[in-house]
């Protein structure tokens, strides 16, 4: 390994905003709007303001599952926040979430609008509104949300890490590489090992833990964020590879995946959805067309 160059911290570290970095120009120290900017309304019960980011899609995919069930409540305006431009900075955003992240939704279903951040909160909040998706029986319910916070917990090792030391940074930091390869390769082995014994992440029904995670490992295994599958070397991980091919496979997830998309094929781009039909109407390829 190449010695590293000699870094000594300072007793009180300073913002150098010029950092470089992929994400510089939206990073800072602080919290609160730098914008005035009130968020849209539209017409449906939840309003949901997003980005098709691995943590965007955990809720839209959530939405389209519960749609087609048959729940008409889950109804729904996805409006697009793009946090290369800083929109999540907006007063309007930082009155849903606080923390300036998306996704954020606003169920105007009753009397108060009724705000709720952070992924992991929204797919619980829409499983209880709804009653699907999380098991109610006491262990089949605790296995499930045991897996969706680990998702929220090993997560940032796997983007934060992992993904800005790899594709993001300025410069290649081998070590911190390294650190990162090894953390990501052993959270691939317990989701391959767990796999290998059950269908889904929390038995043997689909639940909001797999809406959860494969928006993160599933995407990961099949080479698709961060140009990292040889790296990773994700073909070895057989059982992940064949429960990924299986989420993918479901209607709601292609769906859910296009919604407040901006990037990859034109049709696979749902910038905004506001009906069910935009799916049929308004992807990039469709408005392109005509």
């Amino acid at each position: 390994m190449a010695e590293p160059t000699p870094y000594t911290p300072p007793k009180i570290w300073t913002w150098h905003q010029a950092n470089g970095g992929q994400f510089a120009n939206i990073n800072r120290p602080v919290a609160g709007p730098t914008h005035e900017k009130a968020l849209p309304v539209g017409r449906h019960p939840l309003q949901l303001y997003s980005l098709a980011t691995p943590n965007g899609v955990k809720v839209t995919v959530m939405l389209e599952e519960l749609l087609a069930l048959g729940h008409t409540g889950a109804e729904y305006d996805a409006w697009l926040i793009k946090i290369g431009d800083g929109d999540q900075f907006s007063s309007g955003f930082v009155d849903v979430n606080p923390n300036s992240k998306i996704p954020a939704l606003v169920d105007r279903s009753g009397p108060t609008p009724i705000r709720v951040f952070e992924s992991g909160a929204i797919l619980v909040y829409l499983a209880e509104k709804f009653g699907a998706f999380l098991p109610t029986e006491p262990a089949r319910r605790a296995e499930c949300l045991s897996w969706l916070f680990w998702q929220m917990g090993s997560a940032p090792f796997l983007g934060g890490g992992f993904g800005h030391f790899y594709a993001y940074a300025p410069i290649k930091i081998e070590y911190a590489i390294d650190r990162y390869a090894m953390e990501v390769k052993r959270q691939l082995d317990v989701l391959d090992r767990r796999l290998a014994e059950v269908p889904y992440i929390a038995g043997e029904d689909y639940t909001v833990a797999d809406m959860a995670i494969w928006p993160w490992y599933g995407a990961l295994v099949k080479g698709l964020v961060y140009g990292a599958g040889e790296f990773l070397q994700v073909q070895d991980y057989t059982h992940v590879q064949r429960w990924a091919d299986q989420v993918a496979a479901r209607p709601a997830v292609q769906r859910g995946r296009k919604v407040n998309r901006t990037f990859g094929e034109p049709s696979s781009q749902l910038h905004e959805r506001h009906e069910a039909s935009d799916f049929e109407t308004k992807t990039q390829d469709q408005i392109s067309g005509a």
